[in-house]
């Protein structure tokens, strides 16, 4: 299978890295094919410009963008791993929707019905957050999040979502924590993925 992975997290130090190594290993030793996309490391502009916006009108986009779009057409499953930053994307990880996902190739209206371009894809989310899962179920937050991203983005390019992982109080994960998410990730494209 051809996997692609969208990553955004500006230190490679950290968590989000250390759970990007982690689908990283287990896809490779199950030999799949895979691209990663690191965001900040490839230096992707997350500005959506005018002559952006200009270009999809006229169904064209930019070099930078058409070098996206072709590894998202290539792949068959696609992961994208941040964190959540304000209760939402972080800009690098939004502007890329911005630009990417652009008219006519994610997306377009047919008799002013909507329909996503990205079907017969299957997608992971995978997020670290701060607070704790019962904060953000108090608050309404969880469905937030899941109508923000997973509906209004992802189903709505016509992804199909395999599963979407928060794990909480990242900031304050200890040794366990992060090894139990491991295990988690690991379950997910082992038993789950490949046979789906």
């Amino acid at each position: 299978m051809r996997h692609l992975i969208i990553y955004a997290h500006p230190n490679e130090n950290s968590l989000n890295h250390q759970l990007l190594n982690t689908v990283i290993e287990t896809l490779e030793s199950r030999n799949q094919e895979i691209v990663v996309r690191d965001l900040y490391a490839t230096g992707f502009d997350p500005v959506l410009s005018l002559a952006d916006m200009q270009g999809q009108r006229m169904g064209k986009v930019a070099d930078d963008i058409q070098v996206e779009q072709d590894y998202i057409s290539w792949a068959e499953q696609i992961t994208f791993i941040y964190p959540i930053w304000w209760t939402g994307l972080p800009a690098m990880m939004k502007g890329y929707i911005d630009r990417v996902f652009s008219y006519g190739f994610a997306y377009r209206y047919d008799q002013g019905i909507q329909k996503g371009l990205l079907t017969g894809k299957k997608a992971v989310i995978i997020n670290t957050h701060g607070k704790s899962h019962e904060e953000y179920e108090q608050t309404g937050m969880d469905k937030a999040l899941t109508l923000t991203s997973d509906n209004g983005i992802f189903i709505y390019s016509g992804l199909e979502i395999i599963q979407h992982l928060f794990f909480d109080k990242a900031d304050k994960a200890t040794s366990e924590d992060i090894e139990i998410w491991e295990d988690q990730i690991k379950t997910l494209y082992s038993e789950y993925v490949f046979n789906y």
